[in-house]
């Protein structure tokens, strides 16, 4: 039998037990991925730590990914439970450069006492999702545990589809001088999940983005493919993370033009009242994109043309320092630095 060899974590997963932040997707969801997951089970495809594992099968390059949702509560405004998990479930296919999905599955947890039509709704709701996304629902599973152990029902999906071949993408692509494009406003979702829940005495008129980012993804690659570095859609841990990571894995580092960021006045406000950093709340229909400088004019108006797109902008650029790090400036000249997601200020929300 083959053996694997064992490779360093990079970091140390010495946590006593398991809490909330563990799945945030910040600090705490790095420590036990990358500390116990990626040595326990390494091998190459694992431990590039992409949300969408590649590989080649008969010819083809073929991305595939798995995703779990246990969003509370099972509606909100502009979406539902059922509906979040085809779209980011395409989502993460999408952004790995396969934005035509060739299937979905879907397993679902669901708690004794679940009346039936919450159940329908939801199964109705992926129906629709997976049409609009174009892709079919080729099969699943279904487990009961007894009342009061899953708030209703959870949903595990995985997905499969063809990389397109224009599609060359990861951080070894990325470069300095390298532009950072953002497909439109951040927080929506998770500010939206918040006040769905009551915990915060705001109105306001906020819908998640929850939908497919694929129409982004294909008018990157009709525009500018070959200046199309790195894709990553920006959930949990929000953007922050998601440049984080990418300056780890890059070794540069990434500054954010602070003030080019959009961002709708209800997330400001409610991020202002909690004390949160709307770079660290979740999106569930935006892309962040890295391309070529000389690319970027074309990659931009692509974004914009797209249905939802309207506010894409260019809200960074790659550089050599601060290295492994993110920073945002402001035109008044200040500067900080952002980190990735510390606990779990907003937990439950896909």
């Amino acid at each position: 039998m083959e053996t694997v060899e064992r490779v360093a974590p990079r970091v140390r997963f010495n946590d006593p037990q398991i809490e909330m932040a563990h799945g945030a997707g910040g600090k705490a969801s790095r420590r036990l991925v990358e500390g116990l997951f990626v040595p326990l089970l390494a091998n190459p495809i694992l431990e590039t730590l992409s949300d969408s594992a590649l590989c080649d099968f008969k010819g083809s390059r073929i991305a595939t990914t798995a995703d779990g949702y246990v969003v509370k509560p099972l509606r909100f405004p502009g979406g539902s439970i059922g509906e979040l998990a085809v779209n980011g479930t395409v989502n993460d296919l999408a952004v790995a450069g396969a934005p035509r999905p060739l299937g979905l599955m879907a397993s679902f947890i669901l708690e004794a006492g679940l009346p039936g039509a919450t159940l329908r709704a939801e199964v109705e709701a992926m129906a629709s999702a997976a049409a609009r996304a174009g892709v079919n629902i080729v099969g699943g599973d279904t487990k009961v545990v007894e009342h009061g152990f899953a708030d209703g029902m959870y949903v595990a999906t995985f997905g499969f589809g063809e990389v397109d071949a224009r599609a060359n993408l990861g951080p070894d692509r990325v470069r300095e001088g390298d532009r950072v494009l953002l497909s439109g406003p951040i927080g929506d979702h998770g500010i939206t999940i918040l006040l769905a829940r009551g915990e915060l005495d705001l109105e306001a008129d906020l819908a998640s983005d929850t939908r497919s980012v694929a129409p982004f993804v294909e008018g990157l690659l009709d525009a500018a493919a070959e200046g199309l570095h790195w894709m990553r859609d920006p959930t949990r841990g929000g953007v922050a993370t998601a440049l984080n990571e990418l300056a780890a894995a890059t070794e540069l580092g990434i500054t954010v033009f602070e003030e080019a960021i959009p961002l709708r006045d209800e997330v400001r406000g409610a991020c202002e009242i909690l004390g949160l950093d709307p770079l660290h709340i979740a999106n569930e229909g935006q892309i962040l994109a890295v391309v070529a400088a000389d690319a970027a004019d074309a990659a931009l108006a692509a974004l914009r043309s797209v249905p939802g797109g309207e506010r894409a902008v260019c809200i960074g650029e790659v550089r050599s320092k601060p290295a492994r790090a993110v920073l945002a400036v402001t035109t008044y000249g200040g500067s900080r630095i952002i980190d990735m997601l510390v606990g779990d200020p907003l937990p439950r929300i896909c």
